[in-house]
């Protein structure tokens, strides 16, 4: 069957945001610096600044399958998105779906990284010509915070925190809405710790509900603050289900709300369910 124009865009768009149309290119070996030791760590920072005079650059080859890179089972370099082409094709699904239903609500995710998946919900609503529903992009954009173990005790350990590449600055995240043509007045940034900020956004009704905390308390945070506000037909997407922290956070949720709608399964760690 022959694609339609918007279907066309929206596949360009999915393996331009996960990267796919290109091999993996080398990263920097400053990338991932943090992990290092505190010798090793401060060696390689000098010589890189070193070399970067000159602009020189010592970089590291990374070897992924294509299957790791189509389902998103790694940290890329250069994507703006790592959730892999097949959560990006069940995101497609939903919108399109709560869009022909006519299920009313905007859209979120918590937890957006460089922001992908939020910039394909962008394309989405541009692609159907769609201007009365907004886009909420909320993140603390300073990375994952630390574990509260006393209010969250499956968190405990919990090393999220330490990884600075997971921490992309909201400028950044904007630019990279901008590149796309996809900043516009339905983008709305909710910057700072979800317990701080989600009880509180200015959201009545929601559609779509994609979370990608990683941690029991941010997951549950989310749920606790906006599965209140999905609408019956809308659909809650877990990223992280698995997690060990993410998954407890969404299996206590269901059961102490008795919510039995099946919960289907996206690829190895993504899974949905359609609120009923």
């Amino acid at each position: 069957m022959k694609k339609t124009p918007e279907q066309l865009y929206l596949d360009l768009m999915k393996t331009t945001l996960s990267f796919t149309l290109w091999p993996e290119p080398p990263i920097p070996i400053t990338t991932f610096n943090y992990e290092r030791s505190t010798v090793k760590r401060f060696l390689v920072s000098a010589i890189s600044k070193i070399l970067d005079k000159r602009k020189l650059q010592i970089v590291k080859k990374r070897d992924f399958s294509e299957d790791q890179r189509i389902t998103g089972i790694i940290w890329p370099g250069y994507a703006d998105t790592m959730i892999g082409l097949k959560r990006l094709d069940n995101l497609q699904y939903c919108i399109e779906t709560v869009l022909g239903e006519r299920v009313e609500g905007d859209l979120i995710e918590t937890g957006v990284w460089r922001g992908g998946a939020c910039i394909f919900m962008g394309a989405v609503l541009a692609a159907y010509g769609i201007e009365d529903r907004k886009i909420f992009v909320a993140d603390s954009f300073e990375g994952l915070p630390k574990p509260d173990a006393e209010k969250y005790p499956s968190d405990k350990g919990d090393i999220h925190h330490t990884h600075t590449y997971l921490a992309v600055s909201k400028k950044d995240v904007e630019n990279n809405f901008r590149k796309y043509g996809l900043l516009n007045n339905q983008v709305v940034f909710l910057k700072g710790w979800f317990k701080d900020t989600l009880s509180q956004a200015p959201i009545e009704k929601l559609s779509i509900l994609r979370l990608d905390g990683d941690m029991y308390g941010s997951t549950m945070e989310s749920l606790n603050s906006l599965y209140p506000k999905l609408s019956s037909g809308g659909f809650c997407i877990i990223d992280d289900y698995a997690l060990p922290g993410c998954k407890s956070a969404v299996n206590d949720f269901r059961s102490k709300h008795a919510i039995d709608s099946e919960m289907k399964e996206i690829d190895w760690t993504g899974k949905y369910w359609k609120k009923e």
